[in-house]
């Protein structure tokens, strides 16, 4: 049997075809999330939902000091879509002006792709939003899964993962990673303070936003060559 040099590369037809296979988990994790999404629909799995959201009201108001529901409202604002788009846009615009188009393109790419995706789970789901108590705020769209945690947490996790290359310190990343958690986690956890969405639709939109956003990482580093940080 012929061996190969240690640095050279096995020829193409034994090449483990990467992209295929990663195209491929994709696909069995949307239709995973996407059978989810009916089973709380139709089954009994929203008995946890209701409960969580029933604890976080009192006598049929939110439990908190007066002030706390503005507070979680500007919260829930950090992953809305206008606020997302104009952080993802400004973002795109420095990155074009410092001589990076490629990794511009990249982050609208995923943000669009994301925001599409989730809008199609929505609409074949199509799972109600809460009516077990008083909503604090008034959304038309569907439930499930969150665009608010999903979007989040494409666009934090990205744009945190943009940040490492030029970040040598590895305390640093971290500290990046962690806040760009940090947002994703409070933003999700609003919606459901807020009763525009159950438990289960935040989770889900957590999961969606972080496998989409660690997909783009490494789009982004196969495209533009870059070694991998290490932590």
């Amino acid at each position: 049997m012929a061996m190969h040099p240690p640095d050279e590369a096995p020829p193409a037809s034994r090449r483990i075809p990467w992209p295929i296979l990663a195209a491929a988990g994709l696909a069995l994790f949307l239709l995973a999330l996407i059978w989810f999404g009916h089973e709380l629909v139709e089954g009994d799995g929203a008995r946890i939902d209701q409960a969580i959201l029933l604890a976080m009201r009192s006598g049929g108001h939110p439990i908190g000091p007066a002030w706390l529901p503005s507070a979680v409202r500007d919260v829930t604002a950090l992953g809305s879509t206008t606020v997302l788009t104009f952080l993802v846009l400004v973002t795109a615009i420095f990155l074009w002006l410092a001589g990076r188009l490629r990794t511009a393109l990249l982050l609208i790419a995923a943000t669009a792709l994301g925001s599409l995706t989730v809008e199609t789970i929505k609409a074949l789901v199509s799972r109600s939003r809460p009516d077990l108590a008083g909503r604090l705020m008034e959304e038309t769209s569907k439930s499930f899964p969150s665009g608010h945690a999903a979007l989040s947490a494409i666009v934090y996790l990205t744009l945190a993962t943009l940040l490492f290359p030029v970040l040598p310190d590895r305390r640093i990343r971290a500290f990046v990673l962690i806040v760009a958690l940090a947002l994703t986690a409070s933003v999700g956890v609003s919606r459901v303070y807020l009763g525009v969405h159950w438990p289960s639709d935040v989770v889900a939109g957590w999961a969606f936003g972080g496998v989409w956003a660690m997909l783009w990482w490494r789009i982004e580093l196969a495209v533009l060559g870059r070694a991998r940080p290490v932590f």
